[in-house]
């Protein structure tokens, strides 16, 4: 085998291991049975990625805006051990650093996060107006599981409540149902750039009667390690009160998130839905909720008829009046559930009607709590399975709330409370859920917690469990609260197995 023919293999393995987002793996996603069940079955191995990406929006834009950054990486064992690495595996480093066209920053190039150990979180404060995006990496041993959040409360104002998303990794293509360009809102799509070289975003609108048209949103600028913010209702003269994002790069790849302030009510992040399928799961309504509203889009060719199914405490129902749903082909379609939960926490289940085509489809919902001028907003794209692993960075001795859905067959999860940034003792705690239910449950709470904490949660055994976290931050009255989804972090990724094959090497 001549050099050239080596040199491709080791390429192929090492981006493999380096590029976790890339990950091919079954719509489940693993546990640390199958994992093990697969590498006796001599399956390609599962190694832990060696370094990671994770961008962080612009916080907001008030005055009043108090900013909490965490970032946590799981301890590897996490696992089970199905991700344990080389044993040289190098400490490694991460770091969140303010984005280049930062005009407050008093040192660009200091991290404002930065993190040296896995299982203990760290956190930094910011508060004044120009907080600005950050911009990190992470590798060797704090790359697999990284996660990091961004929460902000904003006391009064238009922009008014508890805004929180959770740090995004950068990809090519993203969609954002439930955004509106109606007066009482003002929503901005914030594009990041991670890389040494400019990124080219395109971001298009789709209402009810399908895309708005608007050259303003073609051919976007991302300047290098840089934030831009997009003003919605700038991209069309058309009105919509419920509408749909796509975001996708000619040119270099972007972290997206959707701020959406919305007079009166609130406002918080919308992350991204989960990719387009014909069945979907939006996990986290919490049970006080006092509007529901449920927003969807067919992304294909086809239109979808879909079942609305509520995962709760006991059973799955079916909303009364929202049996079904019809979405059109690229159009916008949405439906006021309004207290759907009737005192119980649960999750929307979406998938094909009986006898319909499977059609995909991606999601959001918006909540509201409380009521007239004591309201507050927060929206839950549809998620993916908690799969192996996932975390949520930010949480307080009080006002975490997880939520777990079994859509399918019953399931089996392992949460774990880390360490506080200002110390405490990890507490492990498992947790069944009954196929076609929610189990809603107050998070754990590390012993002599001081400061903030990170919750992980892994999949033990049966089938895909979807979560979400919420964080109670209420204020004057006002319910604040914000809800981030907990899909896989994707901290390993399959290696192809690579062998001696001399025939590549014949005429």
């Amino acid at each position: 085998m001549n050099r050239t023919t080596l040199s491709l293999l080791a390429a192929v393995t090492a981006l493999a291991a380096v590029t976790g987002f890339a990950v091919i793996a079954a719509p489940g996603g693993g546990t640390a049975e199958g994992d093990a069940k697969a590498a006796s079955a001599g399956a390609a191995p599962r190694l832990p990625v060696e370094r990671s990406s994770l961008l962080c929006p612009a916080p907001s834009g008030s005055d009043l805006a108090e900013t909490t950054y965490t970032a946590f990486t799981p301890k590897s064992e996490a696992r089970g051990g199905s991700a344990a690495g080389p044993k040289d595996t190098k400490p490694g480093k991460a770091e969140l650093v303010p984005s280049a066209n930062s005009k407050n920053a008093k040192d660009p190039k200091k991290p404002t996060v930065a993190l040296t150990e896995p299982g203990k979180p760290v956190s930094a404060t910011a508060n004044d107006s120009g907080a600005p995006a950050l911009v990190g990496t992470a590798d060797g041993a704090l790359a697999p599981g990284w996660a990091a959040q961004q929460t902000t409360k904003v006391g009064a104002g238009g922009a008014r409540g508890v805004l929180g998303v959770s740090c995004s990794a950068p990809d090519t293509e993203f969609w954002f149902p439930g955004v509106s360009t109606a007066e009482t809102r003002q929503d901005y799509v914030h594009l990041t750039n991670p890389d040494d070289s400019a990124a080219v975003a395109d971001v298009e609108l789709y209402g009810p009667e399908g895309v708005l048209k608007s050259d303003a949103g073609e051919g976007i600028s991302v300047p290098p390690h840089s934030s831009v913010p997009v003003l919605l209702s700038t991209l069309s003269s058309t009105r919509v009160t419920d509408g749909t994002v796509r975001v996708t790069t000619r040119a270099g790849r972007v972290g997206a998130a959707v701020q959406a302030m919305e007079e009166k009510v609130g406002s918080d992040w919308l992350s991204a839905s989960a990719d387009p399928s014909g069945s979907l799961v939006l996990p986290g309504i919490p049970a006080d909720a006092t509007s529901v509203r449920l927003v969807v889009f067919a992304t294909g060719d086809n239109d979808a008829d879909l079942k609305v199914k509520l995962a709760g405490a006991n059973s799955s129902i079916v909303p009364a009046g929202a049996e079904t749903l019809h979405v059109k082909s690229r159009m916008t379609t949405s439906i006021d559930l309004r207290d759907v939960t009737k005192g119980e926490a649960g999750a929307l289940v979406l998938s094909p009607s009986q006898g319909a085509r499977s059609a995909p489809v991606v999601a959001a919902v918006r909540i509201v709590r409380g009521m007239k001028d004591k309201q507050e907003v927060a929206y839950v794209p549809a998620t993916a399975p908690v799969g192996a692993r996932s975390t949520a960075a930010d949480n307080r001795a009080q006002g975490s709330v997880l939520s777990l859905t079994a859509p399918g067959a019953a399931g089996e999860v392992r949460v774990t409370a880390s360490a506080g940034t200002g110390g405490g003792t990890p507490v492990v705690k498992t947790y069944k859920v009954k196929a076609g239910t929610t189990a809603s449950v107050t998070a754990p709470v590390p012993t002599g917690l001081k400061g903030s904490y990170a919750l992980t949660v892994e999949s033990v055994s049966g089938g895909p469990v979807h979560a979400s976290r919420m964080l109670q931050l209420p204020e004057d009255g006002i319910p604040m609260f914000t809800i981030q989804p907990m899909p896989d972090d994707k901290g390993t990724v399959v290696v192809p197995r690579a062998q001696n094959d001399l025939s590549v090497l014949d005429d």
